[in-house]
Formats: C-alpha cells, structure tokens, sequence
C-alpha cells in the first residue's frame, strides 16, 4: 500500500480505535460464554464421551481467558492511565486485544468439536470440523492480517 494512500492516526484516535475494537468483540464472547455455560443443563450434554466433557471444560476456559484479555485493556486505562493517551497504552491495549482472540479461536474451534460431536457422535467428524474451523480462523484472524502487514512493510521498504 503507498504512503499516499495511507495516513498515520492521532493518538487519540488509534487509542478510541484499539478500545472500540474490544468493545465490539467482547459482547459476541460473553454471549458465547453464556450459550457455553448453560449447555450443561442440556439432557445432550450428558450424553457427550468423557473427552467431549473435557472439551467443553477446556473450550469454557479458553473463552474465560479471552473475555479477561479483552477487557483488560479498558481496566487498565481506566485505572493506571485515565485521561491520558501513550504509546505504551495503544501497544499493550492492541497486544492484549491480539492476545485475547488466540484462546478465543481456539475455543471456539473446540465449540464446533463438541457440537459436531454432539450432533453426529462421530468423533473422526468432530475432530475435522473443529480442524477446519480452527484453519479458518487462524488463516482469517492472523496469517492474512500478518501477511498484509508484511506487504505493506516491504512495499513502503521499496520506495526509499
């Protein structure tokens, strides 16, 4: 991407971007936590094997830590750094947001695990569509973004 197409954000905003970002996420991770949470008074879920237990258990723990590492950034400001902007704030906010999607795509790969585990009781099945979806995720929510970002390095690199 050139530099003529790209323009470099006040702090103030990158810091209200990097907070909205959470913001936006971390209402679709808690309702997940609680469809998550009440799946154990569901009659299926007795019937899951012992591992898909255990997947959910692992799965809901994940999602515990993800929700924790998005809302921290919003804590942290609010008690070490409120009514002010730093570099140090937008980095370690932006690193906790990007922490906090690992468990979450994770957990949820381990969701479709356990719901295809469920639904088929078919346990090759399950394995491939949670397989699958942690791929995507992965392939969506890192490896493009990254790669992108090294594009656009290497393209601003060229021009000097």
């Amino acid at each position: 991407m050139s530099d003529e197409t790209r323009k470099r954000v006040p702090m103030e905003d990158e810091m209200r971007n990097v907070l909205e970002e959470a913001r936006m996420v971390i209402p679709g991770v808690q309702a997940l936590f609680g469809f998550q949470t009440m799946a154990v008074f569901n009659n299926r879920f007795e019937d899951l094997p012992d591992s898909g237990v255990a997947a959910y258990l692992v799965g809901l723990g994940l999602l515990a830590l993800s929700i924790a590492l998005l809302m921290a950034p919003a804590a942290y400001h609010r008690i070490a750094e409120r009514g002010y902007v730093s570099r140090k704030m937008i980095n370690l906010a932006s690193g906790l947001i990007a922490a906090g999607v690992v468990p979450l795509t994770i957990g949820l790969a381990i969701d479709v695990y356990v719901v295809v585990l469920a639904a088929l009781d078919e346990p090759v099945y399950a394995a491939s569509a949670g397989g699958a979806s942690l791929i995507l995720f992965a392939v969506l929510w890192f490896a493009f973004p990254l790669r992108m970002r090294r594009n656009s390095s290497s393209d601003s690199r060229q021009r000097r």
